[in-house]
């Protein structure tokens, strides 16, 4: 394990770094109890779950990655690298079992990721998915996003994406609406600038077979009519899971809604990690 890069105000923010095939990724790993890893949705970073970590670092241990291309992780942005990624950090950290979160564009690669590593996944917990029987995301017009960063730059980007129904807040507090603003601050842009909109998209999920873990799939109340359906038909297709709605939330619950959406992971968790699943 490299030594800490940095720190932000919360002495328990500390950030690592760990590198797979030259991509140097950041991660920071908090709390004690089972291992559960975090992955964020696109133009995100590990910091969404700040309010998580304080809510449930007292049982359990909390790894977040900043994808490639994300936050503070260099490379490309490549949901398809996602799976390996998530082995690698397993790997860097001696993980044998884990429970995983994943959210938005993060699903696909949880979901690929226990498909891929059944053995290692405890539990899942999967957050505002996209309908995954195809590669391309209608919500997000990405043709549009790559010609508008090509001819304006990543500020006219930035400004018309804070705009999206996906990128709203329902809360008020200054907090959570700072934390998002900081977050796009710090998405580069890389995939759109040299990916095809095709290349862009992540993996269709044609199939779940193999997927046997007991989940727990979140929808924002308020979150787009077509990601609610998908999360609706994602627990119909998984054999072991139950939905939850988190009211009054669009589709970033974990800021609109903190305190309820930890309760809601920590009693799943609680129910599926034994203290033994940790290392």
């Amino acid at each position: 394990m490299s030594a800490p890069a940095s720190a932000s105000a919360s002495p328990a923010a500390v950030d690592f770094f760990f590198s797979v095939a030259g991509t140097r990724l950041r991660y920071r790993d908090d709390g004690r109890g089972p291992a559960v890893l975090l992955l964020h949705g696109w133009t995100l970073d590990l910091e969404m779950w700040n309010p998580q970590v304080a809510g449930l670092r007292d049982s359990f241990r909390l790894i977040r990655l900043d994808r490639r291309g994300h936050g503070l992780s260099s490379g490309i942005p490549s949901p398809a690298r996602d799976v390996a990624d998530l082995e690698a950090l397993c790997t860097h950290l001696g993980l044998i079992r884990v429970a995983v979160l994943g959210m938005s564009q993060g699903v696909r690669s949880v979901l690929a990721f226990a498909r891929a590593r059944p053995e290692r996944v405890s539990a899942l917990v999967l957050d505002g998915p996209p309908a995954l029987d195809s590669a391309v995301l209608p919500e997000a017009p990405v043709d549009r996003y790559v010609m508008l960063l090509r001819m304006h730059g990543i500020e006219a980007f930035r400004r018309e994406w804070s705009r999206h129904p996906l990128m709203q807040l329902r809360t008020g507090d200054p907090e959570s609406r700072a934390l998002l603003s900081a977050m796009l601050g710090r998405y580069a842009g890389n995939d759109l600038e040299q990916l095809a909109a095709a290349e862009h998209s992540s993996p269709a999920l044609t199939s779940l077979d193999g997927v046997a873990a007991p989940a727990l799939v979140v929808s924002g109340e308020f979150d787009l009519p077509a990601r609610r359906q998908a999360a609706r038909a994602l627990a119909e297709r998984l054999p072991r899971a139950e939905l939850a709605v988190v009211s009054d939330a669009g589709h970033l619950p974990n800021l609109d809604s903190p305190h309820r959406y930890s309760s809601l992971c920590r009693a799943f968790l609680s129910r599926h990690i034994a203290p033994h699943a940790s290392p």
